[in-house]
């Protein structure tokens, strides 16, 4: 799907700009340190104003700058689209974008497990067509925007990741998006700043409806509380409803049995034929949660008429990503072959993700310990205490041996949790990474999860440097049946 993306006459008609030259974009970029050339530079104002860069941009070989004025430093007749409002205006080229094609468009939300299941669906349906999908969290105002921009005339499935911070942020993303299905993983507390309660995150997630089309597949977790707000706003907007889990009808979660470091799972899927198919898969990781997004994206792109079999089979090879569950083996002795297995899923954290990475942590069968390190959960408002210490009592803790915690809300936990179980607490990650070596042995396996903000990724670096990491043995593997 390489080739010209966008001309500057297609760009200046879809946003009602004026372009300065002729030119012929072949991506779209927001980043002037890595754009590739040939691309269109996006000067967005967020911390900087993209403005101040626009220079650089075309010097690294840009193929114009989609900018509110001509930027100091930069000549009057370079290539350059100019519009009133950048924003707005990137806006307008993802509208185009995604009225010339003929993709299918998914669309997922949730509180947890939105980047693991837009990469599922991209795993699953890159057999079955050309598949297009942010290769990063691009999930907010200008994430969705720009990656619908990117989106190739010839593709045949994209799916976009929606997320929101506060109320009435989905709505006009998913419109944006046109939806051909809407995927909602779960519900959970997160970002309770800016809400009341579960219940009006649970609305705001339904909003995605307003951008589905009449009659589109709306796939929904039948298990959690929030699902009769959920399944009524879908049937509301006049959505075909698909519940999964183990309450869901259409996607029945029969069971996932846990096999190592390995999941399989065993379903029935209805699909568009009215029939219910029997299906067992397999995923490269042992976390429930994720036999729950696979379970999801299945449903979701049966309902779009993908071959569930060859989907299904193509999903074994799915893996979670960095700071999402990737786990890795740290060698400390490569002659003894001794190391300790490291799960790092420090992007993000609230209660529910968090109680779900303790969960896979407690199935594990280490020759050593299990060990936690746990750093702040943002973002949840006047409870953050309260929700930060009850993650002591969680079932699965009762597995874990040791739990050291990192941030100013973390203390709350430190303090609740069972003294023998209490290990190291420290304010910053940069702390606990300076005791990298004190934190493991061989034979342990450690989970590392925490908000993004509070930066645990120094804490995964830290201990991956005190040896040599190994290969996944089993990478590429993937089984799955239908009946």
């Amino acid at each position: 799907m390489s080739g010209i993306l966008w001309t500057s006459a297609d760009a200046a008609a879809a946003t009602g700009g004026r372009a300065t030259t002729d030119w012929q974009a072949s991506s779209v970029s927001i980043d002037s340190r890595t754009l590739e050339p040939g691309a269109l530079f996006v000067a967005l104002r967020d911390a900087r104003d993209g403005h101040d860069f626009v220079a650089d941009a075309l010097a690294r070989g840009a193929a114009a700058a989609l900018v509110s004025r001509v930027p100091e430093g930069v000549a009057e007749d370079a290539p350059l689209l100019i519009v009133d409002d950048v924003l707005t205006g990137l806006e307008a080229l993802a509208r185009a974008a995604r009225a010339r094609t003929g993709a299918r468009v998914i669309g997922v939300t949730g509180s947890v497990g939105k980047t693991s299941t837009k990469e599922m669906l991209r795993v699953i349906l890159a057999g079955q067509g050309r598949v297009h999908a942010a290769e990063k969290s691009y999930n907010n105002h200008w994430g969705v925007p720009l990656t619908l921009a990117r989106m190739p005339r010839e593709a045949d499935f994209a799916v976009i990741e929606i997320g929101m911070n506060h109320p009435g942020e989905i709505a006009p993303l998913a419109r944006l998006a046109d939806l051909d299905a809407a995927l909602i993983t779960i519900i959970a507390p997160a970002h309770l700043e800016a809400f009341e309660g579960i219940e009006g995150i649970a609305r705001e997630k339904a909003a995605i409806f307003e951008g589905l089309r009449p009659g589109a597949p709306a796939v929904l977790n039948a298990d959690i509380p929030t699902a009769p707000i959920l399944f009524e706003a879908a049937r509301a907007h006049g959505a075909r409803v698909i519940g999964f889990g183990e309450s869901g009808e259409e996607a029945h979660l029969i069971e996932a049995a846990i096999h190592g470091d390995r999941i399989v799972v065993q379903a029935r899927i209805t699909g568009p034929d009215n029939v219910s198919h029997p299906l067992v898969f397999k995923l490269q990781s042992a976390g429930r949660h994720f036999a729950m997004n696979g379970l999801a994206a299945l449903a979701a792109v049966t309902a779009l008429g993908a071959d569930l079999a060859i989907a299904a089979a193509d999903l074994g090879r799915w893996r979670p990503g960095a700071g999402r569950g990737a786990r890795r083996r740290i060698l400390l002795d490569p002659v003894e072959e001794a190391g300790f297995e490291l799960i790092d899923d420090a992007y993000n954290a609230n209660p529910a993700s968090v109680g779900a990475a303790i969960a896979m942590l407690a199935v594990a069968r280490p020759r050593g310990r299990r060990i936690a390190i746990l750093g702040d959960m943002l973002e949840l408002g006047p409870q953050e205490a309260t929700l930060h210490a009850a993650l002591a009592a969680h079932p699965a803790m009762a597995e874990v041996d040791v739990v050291h915690c990192v941030g100013q809300r973390a203390w709350a936990l430190w303090q609740a949790l069972a003294p023998a179980r209490r290990g190291l607490w420290t304010e910053t990650s940069s702390e606990m990474a300076g005791r990298a070596h004190d934190l493991v042995a061989p034979g342990d396996i450690v989970l590392v999860k925490g908000s993004l903000g509070i930066g645990l990724a120094r804490v995964v670096d830290a201990l991956a440097k005190l040896g040599q990491s190994v290969p996944d043995k089993n990478e590429g593997q993937s089984e799955c049946s239908i009946g």
